[in-house]
């Protein structure tokens, strides 16, 4: 007999069709068996050990997080419920160019101080690999959700070249593509870039593109983070969209935002590029998260050459006062690179998180309000946090427009992403909120897309873009990473104010068959393993 059977449940399969009522069976990991409309219909209703009455609820394909920043966090935390209470089943990590492998130990302790804002210190996980195989095979001694990796292009060329902002030399560039090559043989899914953060944004796009061409000989995809979300937006997905043609790579775009004041409202020449594009012949798919702020950590802000060199460079230029009035001129009066090429507003900048809890007073305000109650100018501010705090603090950027945000999550080829770091005492809602607050907000509330629109952005879409042949719907044969939630009450919990509250409304989640999420509560469950770039 077989292991569970999902009884009435309201199916909306992923596929964007209409939904129907049906009894769903579950044995082994997999879904063996869909009875549309059993009670209706009169029939022998399928049985087994466990029976799971679904009445009034949604059943549908696990949530793909095509954006997580989770990559310590599901080592060292095996409750995870900041994802698997919103129904995430599968999480895509190695993102915006920096992450823990392919290290040595040079770079492993440099990539750990550059992205401690994004994930901590670490000091709490052992870091027992070196290779993404290596990583990947950490990650299936057991986790809360599945996870797939990017390869992380910033962390490559730190390891091949440095931190320098120079051009890699022939040899260099060769070792380049032997680590993407190498690492997409373990099993990564493609490769991610961080272009406006080092070292990976010292990379021109004839070094870009020959990476690229690795990626797609082994069938993987390029997400990057580009090179402006602020004055040089629309040119930065120009270049990436011409970079992946030129490469033959299928593109994905990395929270696909068009942000500050000089992008409201110009979401539709966006998209109009991505049309283009893709009438073309063009393989482009993207991510958003549902909300306007951003997120990231402070020292990213930092024009690129006061960053060359990696994080202890950072901290001396920082501490002498010649080197760091230059950097103020760049940022408030120029706009670095590092700001999308936006001269500073400090009252946009929210100080979410510090590593020193002796920081604490700076977290949930402005920069511009510390200033104001300190008597000092931004900038002090700043330069103060960046060097007590060894250039751990996270922020919040509030440069967002909804227009934007509604019209680009309808697009054909949008997927859902949370960028949700977990780090910080006041993390963005993003990282809690993101996948119940599109069925909550958007779909129940706004109606900016139907539910079965929705669910399928979050499931069939991103599955299909990792390659994945039995994930992203509710079919017979199909792994059962699976969600039940309730149309009428499902809704993010989190909010900037209380940034780590639980959803509502997703009482069960299933990933490989096995309850990780039971009546609302996270189970002991570690059913999640590493998802491998399948063979072309």
């Amino acid at each position: 007999m077989e292991e569970l059977v999902i009884r009435d449940a309201d199916v909306v399969d992923g596929s964007g069709a209409d939904s129907y009522r049906a009894d769903v069976v579950v044995d082994r990991g997999r879904i063996v068996s869909i009875v549309k409309e059993a009670a209706a219909a009169g029939c022998q209703r399928p049985k087994a050990r466990r029976e799971l009455d679904a009445e009034g609820l949604v059943l549908s394909p696990g949530f793909v997080d095509m954006h997580a920043h989770s990559d310590l966090a599901l080592l060292r935390d095996p409750d995870h419920s900041a994802k698997a209470a919103q129904g995430v089943t599968l999480e895509v990590i190695g993102q915006d160019g920096l992450s823990y492998a392919p290290v040595d130990d040079r770079t492993l302790g440099e990539v750990r101080r550059a992205i401690a804002g994004w994930n901590g210190h670490g000091d709490d996980v052992d870091f027992d690999w070196r290779s993404v195989g290596e990583y990947l095979d950490r990650l299936d001694g057991g986790i809360a959700v599945n996870a797939a990796y990017l390869i992380p292009q910033g962390t490559v060329r730190a390891l091949a070249v440095g931190w320098d902002d120079r051009e890699a030399t022939p040899a260099e560039l060769e070792r380049m593509r032997r680590l993407v090559a190498e690492g997409l043989e373990q099993g990564a899914v493609g490769m991610s870039s961080g272009l406006t953060y080092t070292p990976g944004m010292y990379a021109k796009d004839a070094e870009l593109t020959e990476l690229c061409r690795v990626v797609a000989r082994y069938g993987g995809y390029y997400c990057p983070h580009h090179r402006s979300y602020g004055a040089g937006a629309l040119k930065a997905y120009e270049e990436m969209v011409e970079l992946t043609r030129e490469a033959d790579c299928p593109l994905h775009l990395a929270h696909a935002t068009m942000n500050f004041g000089v992008n409201k409202g110009r979401a539709p020449e966006l998209l109009t590029l991505l049309d283009e594009a893709l009438a073309g012949g063009a393989d482009i798919t993207l991510d958003t998260y549902p909300y306007t702020p951003g997120c990231t950590t402070l020292v990213a802000l930092l024009p690129s050459w006061a960053s060359e060199g990696g994080p202890e460079r950072i901290l001396e230029r920082l501490a002498d006062d010649d080197t760091a009035e230059r950097i103020r001129h760049h940022m408030e009066e120029i706009g670095s690179d590092g700001s999308h090429g936006v001269p500073m507003e400090w009252e946009t900048i929210e100080i979410s998180g510090t590593g020193d809890p002796a920081l604490a007073e700076y977290v949930g305000r402005t920069v511009l309000e510390s200033a104001r109650l300190r008597g000092e100018s931004p900038w002090q501010v700043a330069r103060h946090l960046l060097l007590a705090d060894r250039l751990a603090p996270t922020i919040l950027q509030h440069v967002g427009h909804e227009e934007n945000v509604r019209a680009i999550m309808r697009h054909r080829v949008h997927t859902g992403g949370s960028d949700g770091i977990l780090q910080g005492a006041k993390p963005h809602p993003r990282a809690y909120g993101t996948f119940p607050h599109y069925l909550g907000h958007y779909v129940r509330e706004l109606g900016v897309l139907s539910l079965e629109e929705c669910v399928a952005h979050l499931t069939s879409r991103p599955a299909a873009r990792l390659r994945l042949p039995d994930r992203g719907l509710v079919r017979e044969g199909y792994r059962a990473d699976l969600v039940l939630f309730d149309p009428a009450t499902v809704a993010a919990g989190s909010t900037f104010e209380e940034p780590r509250v639980l959803p509502t409304g997703i009482p069960y989640v299933l990933v490989d068959g096995r309850f990780v999420m039971e009546d609302g509560r996270r189970t002991d469950v570690l059913a999640g393993r590493s998802v491998r770039r399948s063979p072309r």
